[in-house]
């Protein structure tokens, strides 16, 4: 005789009663100088992702960042004693960028104007009649930004000294290194630029309470009767950072198709013994921009970099462990991949036409119900952010 089910049951309001209830200004959802003031208090300053070593494997290897936010065009590369390093991508000459491709593997980097060469460490090697100049080699190094590695994940730090990435991570680090992002040797990856706040843009990707209306095909299996806005079984607060654990329908509506993909991948994630994790449900929110989902046969990873007060560009993942080892394998890939794009397809114009309904100033605040208390939190991070660094006078 089969057990019940247990019946679902919502967070309470109790649980995240510290959050507040009152309404969000709106104001920081599309104004100027209110983003001004979020590039310097928190995107200049925090860590923020960037890539996976994944990306960089040999000796030579390297990247081209393009980051609007902070005006900078960085070069992340492995060098030759193995270390990977994020410079600005920019010849201490007069200030040429380097390299245009957005990624490859040189054992230098020279400069198209005068042909300064500098090595992958950063140090300038040669440059022409270098006799000419008031300065040392020693000095037109290129100019380095903080970078370091969990998980895998690179982040890098405009910040003159941040803190060591580990304690920014507080108690997450440890849970990121068991996921199978740690072991990732390749991705699936599609870049987006879109109409809209950093903040909105990835509110979207925090709340479930839209699931039913726009995604009442695709996000069908997710929703049941008693838990018809599949909202998950609960919420984490990490600092800065946040969780939540997500519901697994005990009877979910699956379609033919989706049956055949996510069992393919499912059974190649057993496979390779990537599934049974303590976090295989968890869904990690780190502050500012970045978020990835426990789960091992859709991996997925998700970054908003803001671009302006209105714009935003999302970068997505979905992180794979070792090559594809068959045909079905290769196929559940791909129908994770085409799932992700299908899903996010259905959310573009509605994150679109909030922005414009922002923009346009009719409403002086928002409101965030009880199951989108991860929104409210990450608006609560960023005004904390914003005004701790204007009560630094800097601002």
């Amino acid at each position: 005789m089969t057990a019940p089910a247990t019946a679902f049951a919502r967070v309470a309001d109790e649980e995240v009663a510290f959050l507040g209830t009152d309404p969000i200004p709106a104001a920081p959802y599309h104004d100027p100088d209110w983003y001004a003031a979020e590039r310097q208090a928190i995107f200049l300053k925090d860590w923020i992702q960037i890539g996976h070593i994944c990306e960089l494997p040999a000796a030579g290897n390297f990247l081209r960042r393009d980051l609007e936010f902070a005006k900078a065009s960085l070069l992340i590369v492995r060098a030759r004693d193995g270390v990977i390093r994020a410079f600005h991508n920019v010849c201490t000459h007069r200030g040429t960028q380097l390299v245009e491709e957005a990624q490859g593997k040189a054992a230098t980097f020279s400069c198209p104007y005068h042909r300064w060469t500098f090595g992958t460490d950063g140090a300038l090697i040669s440059a022409p009649d270098f006799e000419q100049f008031h300065v040392s080699k020693a000095d037109c190094t290129l100019p380095q930004v903080a970078l370091a590695v969990c998980a895998g994940l690179i982040f890098v730090s405009f910040a003159p000294d941040p803190p060591p990435l580990r304690d920014w991570l507080g108690d997450l680090a440890e849970r990121l290194e068991a996921l199978p992002v740690a072991r990732a040797t390749q991705f699936s990856e599609y870049v987006y630029d879109i109409d809209a706040n950093w903040k909105l843009t990835y509110d979207n990707f925090q709340e479930n309470y839209h699931l039913r209306f726009i995604h009442p095909r695709t996000g069908l299996a997710t929703l049941s009767p008693d838990n018809p806005f599949g909202y998950p079984l609960r919420y984490g607060f990490h600092g800065q950072h946040r969780t939540q654990t997500i519901w697994s329908n005990p009877q979910p509506q699956v379609k033919p198709m989706q049956a055949v993909g996510f069992g393919r991948g499912y059974a190649a994630a057993m496979a390779r013994a990537l599934v049974g994790g303590d976090h295989d449900r968890d869904y990690f929110a780190l502050f500012p921009n970045f978020f990835l989902l426990g789960t091992p046969a859709q991996h997925f990873s998700h970054v908003v970099y803001p671009v302006s007060a209105t714009r935003s560009r999302g970068v997505i993942r979905i992180y794979w462990v070792g090559d594809d080892s068959s045909a079905s394998e290769r196929f559940a890939r791909e129908h994770a991949m085409a799932t992700a794009r299908d899903i996010h397809a259905e959310d573009r114009a509605v994150i679109e036409a909030g922005q414009r309904g922002l923009s346009s100033g009719a409403l002086t605040h928002i409101h965030f119900q009880t199951q989108e208390a991860l929104c409210r939190h990450l608006y609560k991070g960023v005004r904390d952010a914003v005004e701790a660094w204007r009560a630094e006078g800097v601002a």
